[in-house]
């Protein structure tokens, strides 16, 4: 007669698997957040991750897009499990004050030498993506399927997910039946948040060139003085979500750099102008870059200039839409393995990623099916400080708190690292098969 764990012993021994290797994780953690590396610069991140993982028990191939690392358990028949982190930082002068801060600096695409910062807490997924694979390496004897680990670069511009996949991710390695992410967010520490359908919003930032003709302030009218045509841009482009965005959508049209001139007297060449976009419909989404095209283009005309203007995307990531249906398995997993008390809803955000390119055929160019996705976040604030902060709904909390790519959001404590680990570990066991045991004296 056999039969599989039940919850309780499964706890258990998740429970104990956590207990013995959170210190590990916690010096791995610290060692990634003192030293940080820009985007597709994390050669010497992924190289700890890998060597991690690599001591574990996993097969460990790096250099995978890049600096990324896929790691792979294969542990009999059973569902494909993919579990993703990412790697890394931004350029951020830390001010956390925290003994281990990053003091390094890193050099820019354009040669710029900037101060680094993991201001986002992707140390923190990836060496809590190792203690994951340290439980359930451990606990292999109770699940059967197939687990696999990735550490994806180059998160914070959109560049990482379809790096891997276009280095034949799927083709090499597996094509996974679930795609599992989390993220770390203010919330209370200790507490896992699940949002159904859109999660995450759609991003595009569109650097935008308008050309003028160049002369003497004196001497306005023997010029084209792209600065007026720009600003006239900026303002028209408000009416884009005022006026052609249903109301019941959201969208989000912001000029974050305007940059023109040398000085008050001298009208300028060009300026140079980038524009964000971000909303939960993808297919509103490109009628809004559509009508920023064709809102610069006219005010170009109107203003005179000597050429058409020039469009660059510079980065771009599509809506995180997760399955429903997944979800509520995984949320029943979590439920089950870290207590109801611990879970609350997270209504959908506003920032963006690029992991559902793991999950969308088309945008990931994997063909086929879709693969379902989820992702959740794990609460980062210590306990103190949450009940310290004025509010009592979570977003009146959160309005209060440092937000990730703040110089001084910092979520390593210890109840965090331990909670994305057990949530990381919990998720996948929703999916691997259950190893059947034999009953004592049967």
């Amino acid at each position: 007669m056999t039969q599989t764990y039940d919850s309780v012993s499964l706890k258990s021994m998740i429970e104990a698997q956590l207990d013995e290797h959170l210190d590990g994780v916690t010096a791995l953690y610290r060692r990634l957040h003192e030293h940080p590396e820009l985007p597709f610069q994390e050669h010497k991140t992924s190289a700890q991750v890998a060597e991690a993982l690599r001591a574990q028990g996993f097969e460990v191939t790096q250099g995978v897009g890049g600096t990324g690392v896929v790691a792979m358990l294969r542990n009999g028949d059973g569902p494909t499990v993919m579990l993703r982190s990412d790697l890394d930082a931004l350029p951020i002068l830390e001010d956390t004050g925290v003994d281990f801060a990053s003091r390094d600096t890193g050099q820019t695409p354009d040669g710029r030498q900037v101060p680094v910062m993991h201001a986002c807490g992707h140390d923190l997924h990836s060496s809590c993506l190792v203690g994951a694979g340290a439980v359930l390496m451990a606990l292999r004897e109770h699940w059967q399927g197939t687990l696999m680990l990735i550490a994806q670069p180059a998160e914070e511009i959109f560049g990482g997910a379809q790096a891997m996949l276009a280095d034949g991710l799927y083709d090499r390695f597996a094509r996974p039946d679930i795609v599992l992410g989390q993220h770390n967010m203010p919330a209370l520490a200790g507490t896992v948040g699940h949002t159904e359908g859109q999660a995450m919003a759609a991003a595009t930032t569109l650097k935008v060139t308008v050309h003028g003709a160049g002369g003497h302030g004196s001497m306005p009218a023997q010029t084209i003085d792209p600065v007026v045509i720009a600003a006239h841009i900026v303002t028209r482009l408000q009416t884009i979500v005022a006026r052609e965005v249903p109301p019941e959508q959201t969208v989000v049209v912001t000029v974050g750099k305007l940059v023109a001139g040398t000085q008050g007297n001298i009208i300028p060449h060009s300026a140079e102008m980038e524009v964000n976009v971000r909303g939960f419909d993808d297919a509103l989404h490109r009628r809004v870059l559509e009508a920023i095209e064709r809102i610069v283009r006219a005010e170009c005309e109107a203003g005179r200039s000597p050429k058409p203007p020039e469009f660059e995307v510079l980065t771009e990531t599509i809506t995180l839409r997760n399955d429903d249906a997944a979800v509520a398995r995984v949320r029943a997993k979590h439920a089950e393995l870290l207590g109801e008390s611990t879970l609350f809803d997270m209504p959908r955000v506003n920032g963006s990623e690029d992991f559902p390119y793991f999950g969308n055929a088309d945008a990931g160019g994997f063909g086929g099916d879709d693969i379902p996705c989820v992702y959740w976040f794990v609460g980062a604030t210590p306990d103190a400080r949450w009940q310290q902060t004025p509010g009592e709904s979570l977003s009146e909390k959160l309005s209060q708190l440092e937000m990730p790519h703040s110089p001084y959001y910092f979520p390593g404590n210890d109840v965090t690292v331990r909670t994305a680990m057990a949530a990381f570990a919990a998720g996948a066991l929703a999916w691997l098969a259950p190893r059947e045991r034999d009953t004592p004296g049967a």
